[in-house]
C-alpha cells in the first residue's frame, strides 16, 4: 500500500474501519438563557420602573436629552436599556409612519435591525478595546454626517469609564453640542471613574439591583417557558446567589438546568443547587451554630470536619454562619424570613431571635467577619476554621458589656481579691450619686472599670487607665484621678465617653490637683518587686546565686 491514499477512496476499500461520524445537529445552535431572554421591550425590563417612566415622559413630551448615561452593577440591563432606547427613538411603527415611542413595535425594519445588532446608524463600541483619542476622533468625524436610514444616529459606548483621560477631553465639545441627529448612550459599572465634566453633560440613570423577590418570579417564568420544573428553595438560592444581577442569575440557572439533566432528575432540587454553588447545608450550619452557642467545642470541630469531608469549603461554612447570624438579627427586629428555609430551620432561627440579645449577635458577627478574613487568607483554611470556631465559642460564652455591668451591680460577679478597692480609691468622703434613671449605682473600683473596658474590647483605653490614672476618688458614677506625667489632655474626656457607652450612665470624670493612690501599673510593679525580694530571701535561691557567680534572676 502506498504512503498516500486517495482521499476519495472509502475507508473499507483501504481495509480500515470508518471512524464514527458525529450525529447531525438539527435546528439552530443553543442560545444561553441570558441572551435568549434579553428584554426586547421596556415592559420586559424588570426592576427599573422609575427609569422607564422618566424616559416615557421625555419621549411623549419631546424632551429628549442628547446623551444618556446608564450605570449600575453588572447584569442589571445597562446595555439592554441602551438598545431599547435606540429602538424607541428610531421605531417607525408597523405602518412606517410612527415616531419615537416608549413602546417600540418590534416589527419594523429599524426595530429588527437594532435587535439583531446590524443597523448601520446604531454603532456599538466597547470602550475597553477602544480607549484612545484616535477612536474618539473617528466618532467626532462621523457625527457630522446625517443618519443613513434612521431618524437618529446613535452611539452606544459600553464601559465608557475605560476611555482615557485624553479621549474624554476630546469628546467633551461634541458631547455638549452634538448635531440634532446624534444621540450618545453610555453604559458603565464604575461611574465614579467617569469625569464630572462628562457626567454633567449626560442625563444619568442609576439602574437598581434587582431584588431576590423579583428574580424569583422572573426565573420561575423562564423555567415555565423552558418546560423545566424546580423546587422553590432551589430558585430562591439562585435568586440570592445572583446578588441583584439578572445575567448572573440566568447563568446560574442555565448551569442548574444542565446539572439536573446530567443527573437524570426532572426537577432542579435545592440539594443540587447547593452542591453546584458550593454552599453549606443550612441545617448543618444551624447545628454548627448550636454547638457554638452551647460551648461544645468538640461537637463544633467534628461537625465542621464532617461538612468538609462532604465537600463544603471552610470559607463557605464561615459565610453560612454569617448568613444565619444575619437572619437571626433580622428576625429579631421584624417578621422577615428567608423563603429558602424549611419550617424546622425557620423555627430554630425564630427561637434564637427571641433568646439572643443584640450585643451577642453583634459580637458574633464581628468575630465571624474577622474569621472570614483569616480563613480566606490562610494557607491551611481548615485549620484556620478550627481556630476561628474555638475563638467564637470562647467569646460566645462571655457576657456582653451591658450584662457584665448588670452582674457587677447585682453582685453576680466575684472580683478577685486584688481588685478590692482601697479606702483611698473609693474616697469615703464622696457620697454615692444616682444614675439617669434615678436608681442607685453600685460603687466601682479602678480594677472594676479596667475589667469593663477590657470586656468591651476597649483595650487601648484600658491600657491608658492602667498606666496613667492614679485614683483619688472612685465612687458611684465618680472618677477623680491624678494624671501621670505621660497622660494626655484628652484622657478624662475619653474615659467619660467610654464609661457612658459601657455602663449607660453619665460619670463625673476629671483630673484633679490631688495626690492619688498608685496606678494599677505601679501596684503591679510593686507587687512584682515584692515577689522578687521574697524569692531572693529564699535560702535555696541564695545558695544557687552563690554557686554560680554572675547569675541573675529573671522572669519567664
Amino acid at each position: 500500500m502506498s504512503d498516500s491514499a486517495d482521499p476519495d477512496m472509502p475507508f473499507n476499500a483501504l481495509g480500515l474501519d470508518e471512524p464514527p461520524q458525529p450525529a447531525a445537529t438539527t435546528g439552530a445552535a443553543y442560545r444561553v438563557l441570558a441572551r435568549k431572554y434579553r428584554p426586547q421591550t421596556f415592559a420586559e425590563l424588570i426592576g427599573q420602573d422609575a427609569m422607564v417612566q422618566t424616559l416615557g415622559n421625555a419621549i411623549a413630551r419631546g424632551r429628549l436629552a442628547h446623551a444618556f448615561l446608564m450605570t449600575g452593577v453588572r447584569g442589571v440591563g445597562k446595555t439592554s436599556t441602551a438598545r431599547l432606547i435606540a429602538k424607541a427613538l428610531n421605531c417607525i411603527g408597523a405602518d412606517g409612519q410612527g415616531g419615537p415611542t416608549i413602546d417600540p413595535c418590534g416589527v419594523c425594519e429599524p426595530c429588527h435591525a437594532i435587535a439583531e445588532g446590524r443597523h448601520i446608524d446604531v454603532i456599538e463600541m466597547d470602550a475597553a478595546s477602544h480607549t484612545g483619542v484616535d477612536d474618539v476622533r473617528e466618532i467626532i468625524e462621523a457625527v457630522r454626517y446625517a443618519a443613513v436610514s434612521a431618524r437618529y444616529k446613535i452611539y452606544i459606548i459600553d464601559e465608557v469609564h475605560m476611555l482615557s483621560k485624553n479621549a474624554f477631553n476630546a469628546l467633551l465639545k461634541t458631547l455638549e453640542e452634538p448635531p440634532p441627529h446624534v444621540k450618545f448612550l453610555f453604559a458603565t459599572t464604575e461611574v465614579n471613574k467617569v469625569p464630572v465634566t462628562v457626567l454633567s453633560r449626560c442625563q444619568r440613570f442609576d439602574l437598581r439591583r434587582i431584588t431576590p423577590e423579583m428574580l424569583f418570579g422572573h426565573f420561575n417564568h423562564i423555567l415555565a417557558l423552558e418546560g423545566v420544573e424546580a423546587e422553590a428553595p432551589a430558585v430562591w438560592m439562585i435568586a440570592n446567589a445572583a446578588e441583584g444581577s439578572v445575567r448572573d442569575g440566568l447563568s446560574i440557572l442555565d448551569q442548574a438546568i444542565a446539572h439536573s439533566d446530567l443527573d437524570g432528575h426532572a426537577a432542579i432540587s435545592a440539594a443540587h443547587v447547593r452542591a453546584m454553588l458550593g454552599l453549606s447545608d443550612r441545617s448543618r450550619i444551624l447545628r454548627l451554630l448550636n454547638d457554638i452557642l452551647n460551648g461544645d467545642a468538640k461537637g463544633a470541630i467534628e461537625g465542621a470536619r464532617a461538612q468538609y469531608a462532604l465537600g463544603a469549603e471552610p470559607i463557605a461554612m464561615v459565610r453560612g454562619l454569617m448568613d444565619v447570624v444575619h437572619a437571626i438579627s433580622v428576625a429579631k427586629i421584624s417578621q422577615h424570613d428567608d423563603p429558602a428555609l424549611n419550617d424546622a430551620d425557620r423555627a430554630q432561627i425564630g427561637e434564637w431571635a427571641q433568646k439572643m440579645g443584640h450585643g451577642t449577635l453583634g459580637r458574633l458577627w464581628q468575630l465571624l467577619v474577622k474569621g472570614h478574613e483569616e480563613v480566606l487568607r490562610a494557607t491551611s483554611d481548615m485549620d484556620s476554621l478550627d481556630m476561628v470556631l474555638l475563638r467564637v465559642i470562647h467569646a460566645a460564652s462571655m457576657p456582653d458589656p451591658a450584662e457584665l455591668v448588670r452582674l457587677i451591680r447585682e453582685g453576680g460577679v466575684a472580683m478577685p481579691p486584688a481588685s478590692a478597692p482601697t479606702p483611698q480609691e473609693h474616697g469615703a468622703d464622696a457620697p454615692p450619686t444616682a444614675n439617669d434613671n434615678g436608681g442607685r449605682v453600685a460603687d466601682f473600683g479602678i480594677d472594676d472599670i479596667f475589667a469593663l473596658f477590657d470586656a468591651a474590647g476597649r483595650h487601648g483605653l484600658a491600657v491608658r487607665l492602667n498606666d496613667d490614672v492614679a485614683p483619688v476618688r472612685v465612687a458611684a458614677n465618680v472618677l477623680h484621678f491624678e494624671a501621670t506625667a505621660a497622660a494626655d489632655a484628652a484622657l478624662a474626656r475619653d474615659l467619660a465617653d467610654a464609661l457612658l457607652a459601657v455602663t449607660g450612665a453619665r460619670w463625673d470624670v476629671r483630673a484633679v490637683a490631688e495626690s492619688g493612690a498608685p496606678t494599677r501599673r505601679a501596684r503591679h510593679d510593686a507587687a512584682a518587686d515584692a515577689d522578687v525580694a521574697a524569692l531572693m530571701d529564699n535560702p535555696l535561691v541564695q545558695a544557687g546565686l552563690a554557686a554560680f557567680p554572675g547569675a541573675k534572676l529573671v522572669g519567664e
